[in-house]
C-alpha cells in the first residue's frame, strides 16, 4: 500500500459507529454540567448542520436550539435558508439573531476602529456570536455546542473566544472530509455537503482562500502527520509542495494556544 492508498484508508470511518459515539458523548457531559439541553450556532454548513444533528439524537428536539446570526451585506441569505431548512427537518427550536446592529455598536463606540484592519475587525463577529450563544445557553441551562472539526483546529483555523468558545466541540476528533462522510449518513442535505466552506467573516470569503488548500488536501497532510510519514510523502500523496506541509506543521505549533487554557504561573 503506497503512502496516498495509506492515509486516505486511514481517513475513512464507519459512520455508524463514529455517530453512536458522538451521540454519546453529547448525551453524557450535558448530564454531567446538569445542563437542560444544548445551543448550536446554525451557520448553514455543513459541520453545524452535523452538529445540530446529533445533539438532537443524544437530546431530543425540544432540547436543542438552533441560532442564525446572520450579518447584512455579509452572510448570504441562502445559508440562513439552509439553516432554517435543518432545524425544521429535526424540528429543533430556532432563532433568527441579526449581529448587524451590535457589529455597527462596536464600529462606533470604539472610537479608533479601523475597519480595514480585515483580520481584526472580522474576528469582532465569532466573538459576537458566541456572546448571544452563551445568553441563549444562560437563560435556558443548556450547553454551548461548537462544531469545529480536527481540520480546523489543527490549522489554528477558528477565532479565539469566538467560534472556538465553547463548553464542548464533539466534531474535533473528525477531519473535515470525515465530518462529510457522518453528514451523508445522518441524512443532511446533499447541498449543505457540497457547499464551498465559508466561515463568513466577509463578502465572498471561503476557508479555502483564507487556508490556502482545499481540505480534501488539508486532511491528507494532517493525517499523514498522523501515520508519521515523511514530509516529502505527504506532500506527494497530498499533491502540494514540502513547504506546504512544513507551513501547516508550523500553524499547528504556533495556534496551539487556541486549544489550551489561559496559562497560569507557578510561585
Amino acid at each position: 500500500m503506497n503512502p496516498r492508498e495509506k492515509i486516505l484508508k486511514g481517513l475513512g470511518i464507519d459512520p455508524a459507529a463514529v455517530r453512536k459515539k458522538l451521540v454519546a458523548f453529547i448525551k453524557q457531559k450535558v448530564k454531567d454540567a446538569k445542563a437542560d439541553g444544548a445551543v448550536v450556532g446554525l451557520s448553514g454548513g455543513v459541520d453545524s448542520s452535523v452538529a445540530a444533528f446529533l445533539c438532537v439524537e443524544a437530546l431530543g428536539a425540544d432540547n436543542v436550539l438552533g441560532v442564525s446570526m446572520p450579518e447584512a451585506g455579509v452572510t448570504d441569505a441562502g445559508d440562513v435558508a439552509d439553516a432554517k431548512e435543518v432545524a425544521t427537518k429535526l424540528g429543533m427550536g430556532y432563532r433568527v439573531v441579526d449581529i448587524t446592529p451590535a457589529i455597527q455598536g462596536l464600529h462606533r463606540n470604539i472610537t479608533d476602529f479601523k475597519v480595514d484592519a480585515l483580520l481584526p475587525a472580522a474576528n469582532v463577529k465569532p466573538r459576537v456570536r458566541m456572546a448571544i450563544l452563551y445568553y441563549y445557553a444562560n437563560l435556558l441551562n443548556r450547553f454551548v455546542v461548537g462544531s469545529n472539526n480536527r481540520s480546523e483546529l489543527r490549522a489554528g483555523y477558528s477565532t479565539k473566544f469566538g467560534d472556538s468558545a465553547v463548553d464542548i466541540q464533539p466534531l474535533g476528533c473528525l477531519y473535515k472530509t470525515q465530518v462529510k462522510q457522518l453528514a451523508a449518513h445522518l441524512g443532511v442535505p446533499q447541498k449543505i455537503i457540497d457547499k464551498t466552506p465559508s466561515a463568513g467573516l466577509w463578502r465572498g470569503q471561503t476557508d479555502e482562500g483564507e487556508l490556502g488548500l482545499p481540505y480534501e488536501k488539508l486532511d491528507v497532510v494532517y493525517s499523514g502527520l498522523d501515520l508519521k510519514l515523511e514530509p516529502a510523502e505527504i506532500a506527494d500523496a497530498a499533491g502540494v509542495s514540502e513547504a506546504d506541509v512544513g507551513r501547516f506543521i508550523e500553524r499547528e505549533k504556533r495556534s496551539a494556544h487556541k486549544l489550551a487554557a489561559p496559562e497560569i504561573p507557578a510561585l
